[in-house]
């Protein structure tokens, strides 16, 4: 392991990175204990860094070869070789301690490499095959920050993750049509005769609107049952837990407001005074908490310790 004042001074770039960037996720991260707050953003600056080498302009070539190369850095990094880059102390110190299979690192690169050469999606299932690798993994990640000894855990964090992509594709439609992405199945585009011209609309039709209403049902569908996690991690994480699903959460309650109409500016989301009444619901534990809580002593429990659930919601 690298000197402790490289991995301290790796975790203060790391907090700088995911204070500039992570606007839903960083003051969430502080409602951690410090150690695990640093760990969420140290992961963040892992996985912002890949989407800014796939996102920034330079040619198909130049970006394949950036994802390549941080692939491999990251390998290298994990068996003990930093370099130079001032991620790396604290995202192998991250994932020793936390006990992270690389392998959801090496999924969040693979889903960025097909934002690259993948514009569009045929069927949902395709459509989730990407949410997993640039979400579920992140979910899959963190849970290992924040604790957890029950089976489903892992599952439920994979669900949650995906409710978040989903949100975020329903928040971006326009900004990712305007990179030449539409992140919405092309089967149900079909099925509600929608085109990609009718998704360029400064203004939402019915039948759009029908169509997004669709989809946010979906993302709520992920919601509900994905929210069942909080009380299966680590006590000191669930504040933070459930303050990172409400505020996404009620971005798709802000869509429901607007009459399901994602396509005039801006896009929805809470506003800063919404988002500090929620953190400071949680901070000072004024959560839904025993809400969760029955909901989970009303499950009964396999022999292996997971739980036998109703669906959720």
């Amino acid at each position: 392991m690298p000197e402790p004042a490289a991995v301290a001074a790796s975790y203060a770039h790391c907090r700088s990175v995911a204070r500039g960037a992570a606007r839903n996720f960083y003051y969430g991260f502080r409602l951690l204990p410090p150690g695990k707050g640093d760990a969420l953003c140290a992961l963040y600056a892992f996985m912002r860094r890949a989407d800014d080498i796939s996102d920034e302009p330079g040619t198909l070539e130049n970006k394949q070869a950036g994802l390549a190369a941080w692939r491999t850095a990251l390998d290298r990094a994990l068996a003990g070789d930093h370099g130079s880059d001032p991620i790396w102390p604290a995202l192998s110190e991250t994932v020793a301690r936390y006990s992270i299979p690389p392998r959801y690192l090496h999924d969040l690169i693979s889903g960025t490499e097909m934002d690259l050469t993948v514009a569009d999606y045929a069927t949902f299932d395709s459509l989730r095959g990407y949410c997993y690798r640039v979400a579920g993994a992140v979910g899959l990640s963190c849970v290992h920050v924040f604790g957890f000894s029950n089976a489903d855990a892992p599952r439920l964090a994979e669900r949650l993750g995906i409710a978040f992509q989903l949100t975020n594709i329903l928040r971006d439609v326009p900004r990712d049509l305007a990179m030449n992405r539409i992140y919405l199945p092309q089967d149900e585009l079909a099925r509600f005769h929608i085109s990609r011209e009718n998704l360029g609309a400064r203004t939402a039709s019915p039948m759009l609107r029908e169509f997004f209403r669709f989809q946010l049902e979906r993302a709520r569908d992920h919601f509900r049952e994905g929210r069942y996690l909080i009380p299966l991690v680590s006590e000191d994480s669930r504040p933070a837990l459930w303050a990172l699903a409400r505020i996404y959460s009620g971005i798709l309650d802000k869509i429901e407001a607007r009459n399901y109409d994602v396509l005039s500016p801006p896009p929805a989301g809470l506003s800063t005074r919404e988002k500090v009444w929620t953190l400071l619901r949680a901070r000072f534990g004024f959560w839904p908490k025993d809400e969760f809580n029955q909901e989970r002593d009303h499950h009964r429990r396999r022999p292996g310790g997971t739980f036998l659930r109703r669906r959720a919601g």
